[in-house]
């Protein structure tokens, strides 16, 4: 057996209007916020905050955002 240690790298990335773009996308989805927030895996109020770019939003998340909502929002870490 080995031993091994994880390291972790950490990458912030600033997208402008992207709550604004991620409200739209939920705006011209039949479905209801709850719905949508079920789905996602998220509290209403967590996802009005991301609208409002009040908090970070976690890319793991964000992705999941991208596929429930049907949307690419073309957010990328490449240098």
């Amino acid at each position: 057996m080995t031993n091994s240690m994880k390291v972790v790298k950490t990458l912030e990335v600033e997208v402008p209007r992207l709550g604004q773009r991620i409200k739209e996308a939920r705006e011209a989805d039949p479905r209801s916020l709850k719905e949508i927030c079920k789905t996602v895996g998220m509290s209403q109020m967590n996802w009005y905050r991301i609208e409002d770019e009040k908090q970070m939003l976690p890319e793991n998340k964000l992705r999941k955002i991208e596929q429930v909502l049907g949307v690419d929002f073309g957010v990328s870490f490449d240098d």
